[in-house]
């Protein structure tokens, strides 16, 4: 299914159908029927037969008429004469409510059924939505036969983690769950407030076992545990059990949709702004955003929003008032954001489709975001909460000035044989001042020039069974050493600022500045959101992410039954500058090759498979090591779930 570009309500009322004069007739006739029937007088003053029932098919043709009954000797009209007519009436109505669904159920783009559901559905209290999912998972060789890092070797320089046991062992498998519930409780028609929770988010099956953090002494022993204990952040495990990730407020208006609250944030295919609503998502954009939804001519959105993405200062930890206070606004990060689009519902697509009707969908997304100052400790951790009178060191302020500009196009045509989509990024602006640590008197200033995009191609070769696609994707980047996916995980630089990348770092910052200056100032490594999913091993989990590089992606699917497909591509993945991968001599990454199955049933259980294999190219290779044999990662994933 096609995602729409921007999750928003949308702006329409549904109509309620009136009681055409047909419906009229027909209740009117079968009501004569009946009386008819039972008042007909019988010859010879027999007992009246019981009414008859009806039997036929509402598709059945009218009954051939019958040559006409001899009229009673005081001119009424027989009763079998009476009940072919009023049968012929009532195949003619019957034909014409037909007829007048249909052309209306055209005219609205969607099945009278569906609207008739929607409407249901708004005026139920409560609506629960959500899935159940299992995934086992088995890698093997995802260090690629890489060297182990030495002791005290920097984060950035960390491939894949290895078996802390022995670095013979190269197979790590196991599973995970998710429980994901998505309530909506409506107030009204037009008022309603919309939750996500996530419980058991991303557990690993066998983790928080009643032997570990237990004060009970009962199992020593790990291999005796029989019982898995709900986690507890800081306890027995690194989160809660339960997580209320968003929460909103939605009110429908006579001019449009408002929302108010926690909520999550997409646009596109997900490229750069990306919900994780997806059965296979791990993040998901999730922000503190006030909306508001308009549609000006039918079929266009507009839509403002107010996201605040960083309030810096607070007494949120220590107020024992209640109430959090934002104790300066100069350290603030908002952003004003609007979004232009050309929509087509998912109704109404399928309904131009069906009707070899083109579709044709388009939009812009655009952001401005400053920040004034920047609060930092001594250590360059953030410090946002403070205590009145708490002994803890003041917080810094040190000048931020940053600015930034983020337009985002995304295109969309479909017919009923193929489909074109893509979506085109850049984030550009400013940082006046670069520092991370109270102490740092540096003022050197950065730039940010980013630019990224995807287009999708799919052809339906055969309607319903073969499909044929390529996808083109790329993320910008620069000649500085590493990817940029994780800039805060520490170089191997040394010096006077500590912290800069050196050929061979596999991730790292993107710019290069000591106390004397800046060699590199710019920040141009474009990052595709990491629930954007292109492959199963370089990008998902070894990369973690598209940046600095392109590929190219050929597949297929194919339809066996319904509900049940089967699908394949080949990834390859280039970097744009070959300073930028560990061996910093080769742009090559990797050639990976996916396969995978998929069955769905409608009632919502969901059954896949996917196997990918990786064949890494001489970029991946270690600095100073052109010899080196990489060897070939395998990976396989599976799918178990209930969505509901």
């Amino acid at each position: 299914m096609n995602r729409p570009p921007f999750e928003t309500g949308h702006v329409m009322s549904w109509p309620r159908r009136p009681l055409t004069m047909p419906h009229v007739l027909l209740a009117a006739l079968l009501v004569a029927s009946s009386t008819a029937t039972a008042q007909t007088p019988v010859p010879d003053g027999g007992t009246p037969a019981a009414a008859p029932q009806e039997s036929a098919p509402a598709e059945a043709p009218p009954p051939a008429p019958a040559a006409p009954a001899a009229a009673s000797n005081d001119g009424a009209v027989s009763r079998e004469e009476l009940e072919q007519r009023l049968e012929a009436t009532r195949q003619e109505l019957r034909e014409d409510i037909r007829a007048q669904t249909a052309t209306q159920a055209v005219a609205n783009n969607s099945d009278w059924q569906e609207e008739w559901t929607e409407e249901k559905r708004k005026l139920e209290l409560f609506t629960l939505d959500g899935y159940l999912r299992v995934r086992p998972t088995l890698f093997y060789k995802f260090d690629l036969n890489k060297l182990p890092l030495a002791s005290g070797t920097p984060s950035g320089r960390q491939f894949w983690t290895r078996s802390p046991r022995t670095s013979a062992e190269r197979t790590q498998a196991g599973a995970n769950m998710r429980f994901r519930l998505d309530p909506s409780f409506n107030v009204s028609e037009d008022v309603r407030v919309k939750v996500q929770v996530d419980a058991l988010d991303n557990i690993l099956l066998g983790s928080n076992p009643d032997s570990a953090y237990s004060a009970d002494g009962r199992n020593t022993f790990t291999l005796f545990s029989e019982n898995q204990t709900p986690g507890n952040s800081a306890v027995n495990a690194f989160k809660d059990s339960i997580n209320v990730r968003r929460a909103y407020g939605e009110v429908t208006t006579p001019v449009g949709i408002l929302r108010f609250g926690r909520m999550g944030s997409h646009w596109g295919v997900g490229m750069l702004r990306n919900d994780g609503n997806c059965l296979d998502c791990d993040y998901g954009d999730t922000v503190d955003r006030i909306q508001f939804v308009t549609e000006p001519f039918a079929g266009w959105y507009v839509t403002p929003m107010i996201d605040f993405n960083a309030e810096g200062l607070s007494t949120e930890r220590a107020n024992t008032l209640g109430e959090p206070v934002d104790l300066t606004q100069s350290d603030d990060s908002h952003s004003l954001v609007l979004a232009i689009a050309r929509r087509d519902t998912e109704q109404q697509e399928r309904a131009k489709l069906d009707n070899n009707q083109g579709v044709l969908n388009y939009g812009l997304y655009f952001t401005y975001r400053t920040q004034r100052y920047a609060t930092v400790t001594e250590t360059g951790v953030p410090f946002e909460d403070a205590a009145p009178g708490a002994s803890v060191n003041p917080p810094a302020f040190v000048p931020r000035g940053g600015t930034l500009y983020v337009p985002d196009l995304w295109f969309k045509y479909a017919e009923k044989k193929f489909r074109i989509e893509a979506e085109i990024a850049a984030q550009l602006g400013s940082i006046d001042g670069r520092a991370l640590t109270a102490n740092d008197p540096t003022t050197q200033s950065l730039r940010i020039a980013q630019f990224g995009g995807v287009l999708q191609t799919e052809f339906h070769v055969i309607e319903n069974k073969l499909h044929l696609g390529v996808e083109l994707g790329f993320a910008s980047g620069d000649k500085a050493p590493g990817f940029g996916n994780y800039p805060g995980r520490t170089g191997s630089g040394t010096g006077d600022n500590a912290g800069n990348t050196e050929p061979g770092d596999v991730e790292g910052r993107q710019y290069r500045c000591d106390n004397g200056g800046c060699s590199d100032n710019a920040i141009r490594n474009f990052r595709f959101n990491r629930d954007y999913r292109v492959d199963l091993i370089l990008w998902r989990s070894i990369l973690n992410g598209v940046t600095d590089a392109f590929y190219v992606k050929p597949g297929l699917k194919y339809s066996i039954a319904e509900g049940f497909d089967v699908f394949g591509s080949i990834i390859y993945s280039q970097a744009f500058y070959a300073e930028s991968t560990p061996s910093s001599i080769s742009r090559g990454l990797g050639l990976e090759a996916d396969i995978g199955a998929r069955y769905i049933t409608e009632d919502g259980f969901v059954a896949g498979i996917d196997y990918g294999i990786l064949f890494p190219l001489s970029g991946l290779k270690d600095l100073n090591l052109p010899g080196q044999e990489l060897s070939t990662a395998h990976a396989v994933r599976g799918t178990l779930a209930i969505k509901f």
